[in-house]
């Protein structure tokens, strides 16, 4: 039952009448606990973070993992990996390192990427191969499609992030390249 009260300085409040151990000012800290909680949880959503940070926000961090690289000779190999992810410039920039080893390959992976407008931007490097070049593709929520382009390499760079897990696959698209891709597993380190 709902009845009108006033508190110490004459303002008039609503109280609601839960037994005789529930007084006014209980009900106003229930209230603004609750109000508290909303407002955390609301915060702490991953869309509601994700759309007011930037594409970037979730990739924060450092990452490890394992996956299989694939040969164009038809094998495959474990593979392990590590990357790290600065977001920068209101969560619009990014800066990657994505290092990975099998038994008989390894790469080095850094890239520069800008978001605007649903697009993304940016230039990459291998060390181990002297390459570099450039990205461009698309951001669409947690999953990022890629293409790296170069003098001598193209291939899909697809990444998409949920919570503490990531999956990266790249794809070649050379078909004299002597590695087909790799689909790699990441965990937030």
């Amino acid at each position: 039952m709902l009845s009108d009260r006033r508190n110490h300085s004459g303002d008039l409040i609503a109280a609601h009448n839960f037994g005789p151990d529930m007084h006014p000012q209980s009900v106003n800290v229930v209230s603004r606990l609750a109000v508290l909680f909303v407002t955390i949880a609301l915060f702490l959503s991953p869309g509601a973070y994700a759309q007011e940070a930037g594409p970037f926000a979730r990739l924060t961090g450092q990452w490890s993992g394992s996956g299989t690289i694939d040969f164009a000779n038809g094998g495959h190999e474990p593979i392990k990996c590590r990357a790290a992810y600065d977001v920068l410039g209101e969560q619009n920039n990014l800066q990657l390192n994505i290092r990975c080893a099998s038994d008989s390959y390894n790469f080095d992976l850094r890239g520069s990427a800008t978001y605007a407008n649903g697009s993304i931007t940016g230039t990459w490097s291998e060390s181990t191969r002297d390459a570099a070049g450039t990205l461009s593709g698309k951001a669409d929520g947690d999953h990022f499609g890629v293409l790296a382009k170069g003098p001598s390499f193209t291939a899909n760079l697809t990444l998409t992030t949920r919570g503490d897990r990531q999956s990266v696959t790249i794809k070649s698209q050379d078909a004299q390249a002597s590695v087909r891709g790799a689909t790699i597993t990441l965990q937030r380190s």
